[in-house]
């Protein structure tokens, strides 16, 4: 997944995650600077561990793999697809 999409997903979760709390939230709060970091450090510091909990999720694919069924590739092509879109890395 490229870093574009992966911030994107993260900050949804963020601005979803402070509405929820405090019932608003202001989108200044994900300025980021020339560096593109955020301004705000606890942003900056949520990014990062977002990152980091992101690489360390590794999930195997439901769909065994069939030699010659073309179902059960296409099943698992899907499948993979579907979880590499969501920031997981799939594995076996």
């Amino acid at each position: 997944m490229n870093i574009q999409k992966l911030r994107g997903l993260f900050e949804a979760a963020y601005e979803a995650r402070s509405f929820a709390r405090n019932g608003r939230f202001d989108r200044a709060v994900l300025t980021r600077g020339g560096d593109d970091e955020y301004i705000i450090p606890q942003v900056q510091s949520a990014w990062w561990g977002w990152q980091a909990s992101r690489e360390i999720l590794r999930v195997t694919n439901p769909f065994p793999v069939q030699m010659g069924d073309p179902d059960a590739a296409w099943a698992r092509e899907v499948a993979e697809k579907s979880l590499r879109s969501q920031g997981l890395k799939v594995v076996g």
